[in-house]
């Protein structure tokens, strides 16, 4: 049976996007805000909406105890997490399940064992699915050299647990070892309150390739195709597309059955995202599998045509899929920008402020997910990103060309962002030939 409530436990765009897609499904919305957020728009389109702390993540955004007792007194079935913030919170979706409200996204037991890394890593490599070259945690900083030694350099230190980029150090000499070990270690142990690390061999170039999946609760596995995340700055995606230039029909395939291993290992429920790495002799390397909605699904939704929102309310209900994987096609190229309020030319300094004028692009094909509009004020406290910029078309070429049209029709002013960046990107020559690697942005910033 189909919800007939749903909390939304997130912010900004994707608040939005669930927001719209609730509606669709005739499903009533109960919205969480900050102090900070009070004028926002997932504040005014949702049925209900309810402040649940001041403008901090920590206060409003993070505070479990608020949001799942919100959740209980509006007589809400189920929460949808979004992504980031509390989305692969094991001890917020633990604390669901006991109040009995569905949480939409896979268990806490399954987001506890895939958030721990180093666990994820034993279990994909027991499941035939080729991991990069590393070791497990390591608990003392001796061993870890050791380790250190046999593994190779350059190397990834890496956070067991948490993500975007977070506790992760490149070491490429034994001189360097001691103190990124404790660097990331403590960073860790700040971001995610768990210091442990452990190891993978640094490989380079790659692409950074993820596959989509959603599973129900009946054993059914189907794949929506790849996406590629090559282009990055500190871990951060900026662009995204979908499918990737290199992958192969028969990469593809190899690719999908080893995402579908990752997900039967586990018995996975719900949308998720196996992500690999690709290197120069293709060969391909499980890195991690995000138990969430990701930021860039709309560029799946728009090469396929399903939405995957909505499929993961119907799945968190009990519904079975029926969707086969005979019945998913890749329908031309999409491109997606994340449009960010920061400076590139200062830094990528973040920008805050009122929206004094804006144009949003249109057109057969263009989507801009975003949650700001005219004479709106972007809060000072959140993550830079406001709005994803999406386009598809029937190939590549006219992807990156109506992707490029859109971005210089996309007019934003009173803060700063990165569209002329990303124009920059979509022309550098690297891209448009599709050979990019996640050194991409290293290579281009020093030519800029």
């Amino acid at each position: 049976m189909l919800f007939s409530k749903i909390l939304i436990a997130n912010r900004g765009e994707i608040a939005v996007r669930i927001i719209r897609a609730c509606r669709e499904m005739g499903i009533s919305t109960v919205a969480i805000y900050s102090e900070a957020d009070k004028n926002a728009m997932h504040v005014q389109l949702a049925d209900e909406s309810y402040c649940v702390g001041g403008a901090s993540v920590s206060e409003s955004y993070l505070n479990i105890a608020a949001i799942v007792t919100l959740a209980v007194s509006t007589g809400c079935q189920a929460i949808h997490p979004g992504y980031g913030l509390l989305s692969e919170n094991a001890k917020f979706v633990s604390l669901c399940e006991q109040c009995n409200i569905k949480f939409i996204g896979p268990t806490s037991k399954m987001i506890a064992m895939l958030g721990d890394k180093d666990i994820a890593r034993k279990t994909m490599r027991e499941a035939g699915v080729p991991v990069t070259p590393g070791c497990d945690v390591v608990d003392d900083v001796e061993t870890a050299k050791e380790k250190a030694l046999k593994i190779g350099f350059p190397l990834l230190i890496k956070a067991r647990s948490g993500g975007g980029g977070r506790g992760i150090r490149l070491v490429s000499t034994i001189e360097e070892f001691e103190n990124a070990f404790h660097s990331a270690s403590t960073e860790a142990l700040s971001a995610f309150g768990d210091g442990a690390v452990y190891m993978e061999k640094f490989l380079k170039p790659v692409k950074h390739i993820e596959m989509q999946l959603l599973c129900d609760n009946y054993g059914n596995i189907v794949c929506f195709g790849e996406r590629e995340c090559s282009v990055q700055r500190k871990n951060q995606k900026l662009i995204e597309e979908s499918p990737s230039p290199a992958v192969t029909p028969e990469m593809r395939k190899k690719m999908m059955e080893y995402a579908k291993k990752a997900a039967l290992a586990v018995n996975y429920e719900n949308v998720g995202t196996v992500e690999f790495l690709l290197d120069k002799d293709n060969n391909i390397y499980f890195m991690e599998m995000n138990t969430r909605l990701q930021v860039e699904h709309g560029v799946t939704e728009m090469v396929t045509g399903h939405d995957l929102v909505q499929w993961q309310i119907r799945v968190s209900a009990g519904a079975m899929l029926t969707l086969t994987q005979d019945r998913i096609f890749m329908h031309g190229h999409a491109i997606e920008c994340r449009i960010n309020a920061e400076n590139p030319d200062e830094n990528f300094c973040p920008s805050c402020g009122k929206i004094t004028k804006l144009h949003i692009p249109g057109g057969p094909f263009v989507r801009f997910d975003t949650a700001i509009y005219q004479d709106y004020s972007i809060p000072p406290y959140y993550d830079s990103m406001i709005g994803k910029l999406i386009v598809q078309a029937r190939t590549r070429d006219y992807a990156i060309r109506k992707m490029k049209m859109a971005l210089s029709e996309l007019n934003i002013h009173g803060i700063d962002h990165n569209r002329n960046l990303q124009i920059d990107i979509l022309s550098d020559e690297d891209f448009v030939n599709g050979t990019y690697t996640t050194d991409f942005m290293e290579n281009f910033e020093r030519k800029r």
